[in-house]
């Protein structure tokens, strides 16, 4: 098993205010880790918020619950990994690919920036709960 240097974990109302607090987490953990260098820094972040934002944004409740957020962030020795979740949320509509919108769209630029941002990007549906999970291999710069 590869040993976790440092985790944060973040769950409440999927709302504006969560992005803050999962930002000020993140923030965080980069203290606890001065070693990762700051493009990774950055560019994880980045991915991180996008995904939570998206989730504030666009996730729907499939009861009567309120669609609530979660992202557990972990660092290991090359390794960055957040799983942000979306729970009591419907599935989302259409399919789980990046694509390019018309240039005058406002929106469906997020799966693809987040794809450009980290190594790789997966998707899971499990009892309710959406769930992307981000990996970036450190650059180790």
């Amino acid at each position: 098993m590869t040993e976790v240097l440092a985790s944060r974990s973040f769950r409440g109302p999927a709302a504006e205010e969560a992005i803050e607090e999962i930002h000020n987490d993140l923030d965080s953990l980069w203290l606890d880790v001065p070693f990762v260098n700051d493009m990774d820094q950055m560019t994880f972040t980045t991915a991180v918020i996008e995904s939570a934002s998206n989730i504030v944004q666009h996730a729907q409740p499939a009861g009567d619950r309120e669609v609530e957020l979660g992202v557990e962030t972990t660092v290991q020795p090359a390794l960055l990994q957040a799983r942000v979740s979306a729970y009591y949320a419907k599935a989302p509509f259409g399919p789980m690919e990046a694509s390019t919108p018309d240039d005058d769209a406002e929106s469906g630029r997020g799966l693809a920036l987040i794809e450009a941002l980290v190594t790789t990007v997966t998707f899971e549906r499990q009892d309710g709960t959406n769930t992307w999970v981000l990996s970036r291999t450190s650059s180790g710069d």
